[in-house]
C-alpha cells in the first residue's frame, strides 16, 4: 500500500512537522510505503486550489499511491463543497482517504465513516465562519471607537521576485523567506496582484526585515 501525505498550515511562521511526524507513524504501523509528502505552508484550508494540493490531486488521477492520509479533515480543507468535491475525485481515482487522527476512513464497507466527514467538514466550515464573524466584529467595535485597523502595507521589491522566481527558480515559500513577507503575498505579486512594491532602485531585503522594504 502506498500512502501520499498531506500537511497544511495557514502562516508562515507554523510548520507542519507535528502532523508529518504523526502521519509517517501511522503508516509505519501498517507496513505501508511513503507515496510522497505534500506540504502547504501560508495556505487556508478555505481555498481549493493550494500547490501541494493540486499535486496531490494531479498525481492520485494518475494513481501514483493508493491512499491519502490526513491528521485531521481540516487539514484537508475547510469547505464543505471543496470537500466533497475533492472526495468524490479521489474516489473515482480508487484512492483511499484517511484523516488519522479522526478514525476516518473512506474504505470501509458502511456509510457511517462517509457521515462524519460530511458532519466535520461542515463543523470545520463553521468554526472558520464564526471566527471570521469574530474578527470582523472586533474591527467594527475598533472602528466605532476611533481605532484605525488596517493590515500593515508589505512593501518590497516585485522585480526581484519575478527574478528569484525566473532566474534562480526559488519556490514562494523560498521568495517569501529571503524577502521577509509571506508565500502568499509572494505569489500574488508573481501574478500580478494588488500588493505594494517599491521601485528597482530601491533597496532589496536579504532576509532581514528593514524600514526600507517593508512597512512597520
Amino acid at each position: 500500500m502506498r500512502c501520499a501525505l498531506y500537511a497544511r498550515v495557514s502562516t508562515t511562521d507554523q510548520n507542519c512537522q507535528m502532523q508529518l511526524r504523526e502521519l509517517r507513524e501511522y503508516i509505519s504501523r501498517r507496513d505501508w510505503k511513503n507515496g510522497g509528502e505534500y506540504v502547504d505552508t501560508g495556505f487556508s484550508g478555505a481555498k481549493a486550489s493550494r500547490p501541494a494540493l493540486d499535486r496531490l490531486m494531479a498525481d492520485a488521477a494518475h494513481r501514483k499511491f493508493d491512499c491519502v492520509a490526513v491528521y485531521k479533515i481540516d487539514r484537508f480543507g475547510r469547505s464543505v463543497l471543496h470537500l466533497n468535491q475533492q472526495l468524490a475525485a479521489l474516489t473515482s481515482f480508487g484512492v483511499r482517504f484517511i484523516a488519522t487522527s479522526q478514525s476516518l476512513d473512506t474504505d470501509e464497507k458502511n456509510p457511517t465513516s462517509r457521515l462524519l466527514l460530511q458532519i466535520l467538514a461542515s463543523v470545520a466550515e463553521f468554526e472558520r465562519e464564526m471566527i471570521r464573524e469574530r474578527t470582523l466584529s472586533g474591527i467594527k467595535a475598533a472602528q466605532a471607537a476611533g481605532k484605525i485597523v488596517r493590515r500593515p502595507k508589505r512593501v518590497f521589491r516585485r522585480d526581484e521576485v519575478v527574478r528569484l522566481r525566473d532566474e534562480e527558480g526559488l519556490s514562494w515559500r523560498a521568495i517569501g523567506k529571503n524577502l521577509s513577507i509571506p508565500a502568499m503575498t509572494v505569489l500574488d505579486s508573481y501574478r500580478g496582484g494588488c500588493a505594494e512594491t517599491v521601485p528597482p532602485e530601491a533597496p532589496v531585503s536579504r532576509g532581514k526585515r528593514t524600514k526600507k522594504n517593508i512597512a512597520a
